[in-house]
């Protein structure tokens, strides 16, 4: 029987699950899936759907999900029912997990235990809109595996080796003692990447690379020799970036002024800044960016151009922590397929020696500046479910 491993990314209202073989060699190469499957919407009111591909995205099944089955466990039994259905003689020897957040303590991935697993709850006040739900669906996949290896692999665990200037408040020394530090998120898709360009442009990759992985959540990272220096997210993943539904950064001072002079509970300042703010905030319109290009509401074009604005600031503040750069990097949803605003975020980094050809990035070539351009831009395609198979297979190696 040949082993397989299954990689889970479960999110607010859906779970992205792949299949990978559980052999390797261990070199730093990513893994490619045989298979991948989404679940959306998942929770009450919405339509929920499971949509598996193979290695190739042609569809292997489609099918809506239904009463028990549009839960986070209810989607895992149906694509592992899916699965059993195949005889492949597959059999799945460990599951790998994304968790946003690790704290302090955890810095590399690790199997995941009940002590684990406690230490990791504990943390749900620092990453509200992930950390449940990823750990909701650790609970899934034990309950669906018994005894098999559950592995824990980390977003902040790629900038735990960042120089301490660039992971301090300015805070009194015994909280940072106490965990409260900027920690950095999405480092599963920054090591992507890394591994991805290093085979593209190996010399390039070992220089000074800034990455702006741009989705409904949006961070930005400058990676010198394949590690992260400083990126834009810190404490939480609501910092940094103007994003989806959370407004990026703010002044501390406002959070005291809306529970002071509005009233504001705790609870109706968290929803506020991670729910309401944003692409959606500024524009009364959407959170997702490509309803925002189609919309004519004014608000919807200032909503872009904030965002567009932000990307550009940080760009360059990046590019001071990392004393120069030689390369950037696009990726994300709308890293990886918003042209026009590559564009126009690119044209805006000319005085950091970018030169775009236009033509190139329109017409989805990797690389999206000219041959002359001091700078050179690039889009690549994120893929966490290589990275936490790969962490995965280590860690069994590891363990014998």
């Amino acid at each position: 029987m040949t082993d397989s491993l299954l990689t889970l990314n479960a999110g607010s209202s859906s779970i992205k699950v792949a299949l990978f073989d559980a052999a390797g060699d261990g070199d730093a190469s990513l893994p490619a899936a045989r298979w991948s499957g989404q679940a959306d919407g998942l929770g009450a009111g919405l339509k929920a759907r499971l949509h598996v591909r193979d290695a190739q995205g042609q569809t292997l099944h489609d099918a809506a999900l239904d009463g028990a089955q549009a839960s986070h466990q209810g989607a895992l039994a149906a694509l592992l029912e899916w699965h059993a259905q195949q005889a492949d003689g597959r059999r799945i020897a460990a599951v790998g997990h994304r968790i946003v957040h690790g704290g302090a303590d955890f810095v590399a991935p690790v199997r995941i235990d009940a002590s684990v697993l406690d230490a990791l709850t504990k943390l749900e006040p620092l990453a509200p809109l992930h950390q449940p739900h990823n750990l909701a669906g650790v609970r899934a996949a034990m309950a669906a595996f018994e005894g098999v290896p559950q592995v824990a692999c980390f977003d902040t665990a790629f900038h735990a080796e960042q120089p301490e200037v660039n992971r301090r408040f300015a805070l009194p020394r015994a909280l940072h003692d106490a965990g409260v530090r900027r920690y950095g998120f999405h480092g599963l898709s920054y090591e992507s990447i890394v591994a991805q360009f290093a085979g593209i442009a190996p010399e390039l990759a070992q220089r000074r690379v800034i990455v702006a992985h741009l989705g409904n959540g949006a961070s930005m990272c400058g990676i010198a020799q394949g590690r992260s220096v400083a990126t834009t997210m810190t404490f939480s993943p609501l910092d940094g970036l103007t994003m989806g539904t959370r407004c990026g950064h703010i002044d501390a001072a406002v959070v005291l002024y809306l529970m002071r002079s509005h009233g504001m509970s705790a609870d109706r300042v968290e929803a506020l800044l991670f729910r309401e703010s944003g692409l959606l905030g500024i524009s009364g319109v959407s959170s997702d960016m490509r309803a925002l290009e189609a919309s004519a509401e004014p608000a919807a074009a200032e909503a872009i151009g904030h965002f567009a604005e932000q990307v550009v600031q940080h760009m360059g503040s990046l590019a001071a922590a990392l004393r120069g750069v030689d390369a950037i990097v696009f990726t994300g949803g709308i890293g990886e397929n918003a042209a026009p605003l590559r564009e126009r975020i690119l044209e805006d980094c000319e005085w950091l020696g970018v030169n775009v050809d236009a033509a190139a990035n329109r017409s989805g070539a990797a690389r999206l500046t000219t041959a002359e351009s001091p700078v050179s831009a690039w889009v690549l395609r994120t893929d966490e479910e290589a990275v936490i198979a790969r962490h995965t297979a280590n860690v069994l190696r590891a363990a014998g």
